[in-house]
């Protein structure tokens, strides 16, 4: 009904507010058995470098006929 690029973005934003409450859920599991965040912050840290990894590996670039549709203007 909305097409395929608003079907996306609805995707990637429930994954991510689900994502956000599972992570806090978890923190303040994590917090409430040890009553330090220590093992909350070194999780983040770990998952914030693996994600930092596979940034770098990104190309930034357009696709090809976003580049010709450039040059036809």
């Amino acid at each position: 009904m909305f097409g395929l690029r608003y079907t996306l973005y609805g995707i990637v934003f429930l994954n991510h507010q689900i994502g956000s409450f599972s992570v806090i859920w978890l923190g303040g599991n994590l917090f409430g058995n040890t009553c330090f965040y220590n093992q909350v912050w070194w999780w983040a840290a770990i998952m914030e470098a693996i994600t930092g990894i596979f940034h770098v590996f990104i190309e930034n670039r357009p696709f090809e006929r976003f580049r010709l549709a450039e040059k036809a203007i």
